[in-house]
């Protein structure tokens, strides 16, 4: 049994050396800020179709929190989505061979075959207390769960006494961020790093 000290187990920030935007903020801080302003915008839970693929800000699922918090560090996800789709069909199976750029980008399952080739790929495992495989789990990086509650979420900076780290994500009614890395309903699927370093 791990003993969990009183006071808070201290994890360091990761060095992340890039900034797409040259904002002078790295990107993974740039992720975290982006998914954390989706938060305090609390957009309502609502999974419809739009021509052109984005919703409005007022709405939204679990995937808009990662494209709109990754458009903050300056990447246009569903631009490389839908390029990796066109050039790699055969890699998606739930574009089924019939690509539809106004939502492959707001899909789970093809976010996880994207960022499976173009993130780093780390541990799903996660144990409270433990400095080192803590470590592993970054603010801004990208977690992705199974079926039945399929879903994909940011980590959060905001951790436990013990240093497993909150979540960004939107589940609804509206986008939050809560502690739930390890209590969601679905196993984890990936956890992600993006962009590679």
């Amino acid at each position: 049994m791990i003993q969990i000290p009183s006071s808070s187990i201290q994890i360091p920030n990761i060095a992340c050396p890039s900034d797409k935007d040259n904002d002078g903020v790295n990107d993974l801080e740039d992720i975290v800020k982006g998914a954390r302003a989706e938060v305090m915008r609390k957009p309502q839970y609502l999974g419809s179709y739009y021509q052109g693929g984005f919703p409005p800000d007022t709405e939204g699922v679990c995937t808009d929190v990662v494209w709109r918090a990754m458009r903050d560090a300056g990447y246009d996800l569903k631009a490389l989505v839908d390029k990796d789709i066109r050039e790699n069909i055969a890699s998606y199976p739930r574009v089924a061979g019939k690509p539809d750029p106004n939502i492959d980008f707001r899909r789970v399952p093809n976010l996880i075959v994207f960022f499976r080739k173009h993130a780093v790929e780390l541990t799903k495992e996660i144990i409270p207390g433990d400095a080192d495989n803590l470590y592993l789990w970054q603010a801004g990086d990208i977690v992705t769960y199974d079926y039945p509650h399929e879903h994909v979420v940011i980590v959060s900076d905001k951790r436990r006494k013990d240093g497993v780290p909150f979540i960004l994500h939107n589940a609804g009614p509206v986008a939050s961020e809560t502690d739930q890395l390890q209590s969601w309903p679905s196993k984890i699927t990936g956890h992600f790093r993006f962009p590679k370093f």
